[in-house]
């Protein structure tokens, strides 16, 4: 029985204008908000790993364990080697076998065994870099970067069927936003998880750090089985081993050839690889150059992810009105600009409330960037009356193997390019006045601000393809983003 305090406060919400309430307008009778949200619980999973990965363990080992940051960034970008087959897995688990009826969940089920794995042998891993023990030093290296590879494949895998989930339960009309949702849950997992580990590692100690990724080992299983409890409707005659599937090739000839393709996937791997270079030297130089704690630095991934998700809400209001998704990418783009111009400006002036406001924007941008694009891709999914498996798989999981390989090739190249500015610069090869711990990391964020330039040279003509009005142009038209030369 409900008490009447608890009854007095659902009255109260049900009487607020749905516009205030983020994704009120996404339920329906046949798919109702409790199972979108319990089904997004495989995106909070996700999130708390990414920001365990490329959040806290990456600091930990440059800086409290002493690995060098090249060799950190490459073992962070070690998933970037399954990437490219994201969309082959999503492809198979659009006409995948199956006796019990079932495309999605045995992908997910896979992925999260990976997860599990990648999570159960990192804390011996940490053990074996900290130097308490009498193995050699590479048999540490290739172990942790074996936890790694086993989360990132777990991660992917996860997240593209568990994607191409929710578009199958969604009606189509509303496919775009419950997977923008199930990306905002994402930044929930991320900020959640980022403050929870931010709080449990204040007094930093190895133990402490072990026991927190051996719960988020368990906590990620807990997620990923609720999340699949009951979603997806059996249906064996979908999945019977004699029905006649297409070829993958045929099915990317049809996507990719469909009008700026190609075009989208060049913008959307150089604004992913400019927001994501960053990823594995951020905390490192808060915490190496304005001389911040773990936590302090560990707080950074969840300011990050709040900057995201106040960018989503934004963009939700702004993809309702009926702007076009480059567009609110684009404005992303030009926010990342000054987010980037603010962490530089940090070192100087040695102002760690400008790295931080640094750090919001770079996930406020991030956030407008990855919202758009996510909402563009669903506009590209190929639809054939002839195809009775459908494609979302297979769109999401080309939307994923960009994201994901321009991530982990930009985040590789950040801390090794890192790494050699550093070593010229402290040596005295480059000038004097740049003797100082935090020139590699600058070079770094210039470069990014190079590539958001470059992202929005691409992006322009799509802005103004998608955007021209269908009428004879008007002579008043301002110049604006859509005008920009590319």
């Amino acid at each position: 029985m409900m008490s009447s305090r608890a009854l007095n406060s659902w009255r109260k919400w049900t009487r607020v204008n749905p516009r205030f309430l983020p994704f009120a307008d996404v339920a329906t009778q046949e798919l109702p908000l409790r199972r979108l949200f319990q089904l997004s619980l495989f995106q909070v999973s996700v999130g708390m790993c990414m920001a365990l990965l490329i959040g806290t363990l990456n600091r930990v080992m440059i800086v409290e364990l002493g690995v060098g940051a090249w060799l950190v960034a490459l073992m962070v970008a070690l998933p970037l080697l399954f990437a490219p087959f994201r969309a082959l897995v999503g492809f198979k688990s659009d006409i995948h076998r199956s006796v019990l009826g079932w495309r999605r969940v045995p992908y997910i089920w896979l992925g999260t065994l990976c997860q599990f794995s990648g999570l159960s042998i990192m804390p011996f891993a940490l053990i074996l870099l900290s130097g308490d023990s009498h193995w050699p030093a590479w048999v540490a290296h290739a172990a942790t970067a074996l936890a790694i590879l086993l989360v990132g494949i777990g991660l992917q895998t996860t997240q593209t069927a568990g994607l191409a989930l929710a578009t199958d339960i969604a009606p189509q009309a509303a496919r775009p936003r419950v997977v923008a949702m199930m990306y905002a849950m994402l930044l929930v997992g991320m900020v959640a998880s980022g403050i929870a580990f931010g709080f449990l590692l204040t007094e930093f100690s190895q133990i402490k750090l072990i026991k927190v990724v051996q719960g988020a080992a368990a906590v990620a299983v807990a997620l990923n089985v609720i999340a699949l409890w009951k979603q997806e409707a059996r249906n064996p005659e979908r999945t019977a081993q004699s029905i006649t599937r297409p070829a993958f090739r045929e099915n990317w000839s049809r996507f990719s050839s469909q009008p700026s393709t190609l075009r989208f996937l060049l913008a959307l791997g150089l604004g992913t690889a400019a927001f994501s270079m960053q990823d594995v030297i951020l905390e490192p130089y808060g915490g190496e150059v304005l001389g911040l704690s773990v936590s302090a630095t560990t707080v950074l991934t969840a300011l990050m992810a709040i900057g995201a998700l106040c960018a989503f809400a934004l963009a939700a209001q702004w993809l309702t009105r009926g702007m076009n998704a480059f567009r609110v990418s684009a404005f992303g783009v030009v926010v990342g600009l000054a987010a980037f111009s603010c962490v530089i400006f940090s070192e100087p002036f040695q102002e760690p409330l400008l790295f931080r406001i640094g750090a919001v924007l770079i996930g406020f941008g991030g956030g407008l960037f990855s919202v758009g694009t996510l909402t563009a891709a669903m506009s590209f999914e190929p639809a054939s009356s002839s195809d009775s498996f459908g494609n979302s798989g297979l769109v999401l999981g080309a939307w994923g193997a960009v994201t994901a390989t321009a991530t982990g090739l930009s985040m590789a190249c950040g801390g090794v390019i890192r790494d050699a500015v550093s070593t010229l610069a402290l040596e005295g090869r480059i000038g004097s006045v740049l003797v100082t711990a935090g020139t590699g990391y600058s070079f770094v964020y210039h470069l990014e601000i190079c590539l958001l330039l470059a992202t929005l040279i691409v992006i322009g003509p799509m802005v103004r393809l998608a955007g021209r009005p269908r009428g004879p142009a008007s002579s008043a038209s301002k110049f604006g983003l859509a005008e920009f030369p590319g």
